[in-house]
């Protein structure tokens, strides 16, 4: 299998972002946005999902959060759509992961379809000074770059923080099984129509 790595960069009035992605790292992370938060919950994709992430990005934060995370999805998005060879990967993901009384629920499918089913019943509206509301753009941005459908859910919790966690590091763990290469499908496209193509 060839190195699946990809570097994005994206350039607007609102932000500069550039994305290096290794889909067959270590959980190595560097990851500079302005938004503590945010990278807090990048770390754990990188560290659950063992792929090495190295981001930077410059955005409008003295607007407010919104294009800056919103941004970081897209260009998240696309560098998974650009590093993954789908032929041979196991193409379904799917983790529960539990943060004290918080339980989340991932499912992904590399399906070239892009598509979010998004359910947080979030107990506040922001986390320090963090707008909860962002995340559903992050992972909007990022199901419709990466051509992935994804479902999240949020089965329980009463801290804003332990619900967000528990999500993030359950998309880390679907992600890593999903891109997992599968030996007993080596050579093939995990679809009866033979293409997961956009």
């Amino acid at each position: 299998m060839s190195a699946r790595k990809a570097s994005v960069e994206r350039n607007t009035k609102e932000t500069q972002i550039t994305v290096n992605l290794n889909l067959d790292g270590t959980g190595e992370f560097n990851i500079s946005s302005g938004l503590p938060f945010l990278e807090h919950m990048l770390e754990q994709v990188a560290r659950h999902g063992l792929v090495d992430l190295d981001i930077k990005a410059e955005g409008d934060l003295e607007i407010d959060a919104h294009h800056t995370v919103e941004d970081l999805g897209i260009t998240i998005g696309q560098a998974f759509d650009k590093a993954l060879d789908k032929t041979g990967i196991r193409r379904y993901g799917h983790a529960y992961v539990p943060l004290d009384e918080a339980l989340s629920r991932v499912v992904i499918d590399f399906s070239g379809r892009p598509g979010l089913e998004y359910n947080i019943p979030f107990k506040r509206g922001s986390v320090g000074d963090f707008d909860v509301d962002l995340f559903f753009e992050f992972f909007q941005g990022f199901v419709n770059h990466a051509n992935v459908t994804l479902h999240i859910d949020n089965l329980c919790g009463n801290n804003a923080h332990h619900q967000i966690e528990t999500v993030f590091k359950a998309f880390g763990r679907a992600v890593r099984m999903a891109i997992e290469p599968d030996p007993r499908m080596a050579g093939v496209v995990p679809s009866t129509k033979g293409t997961l193509s956009k």
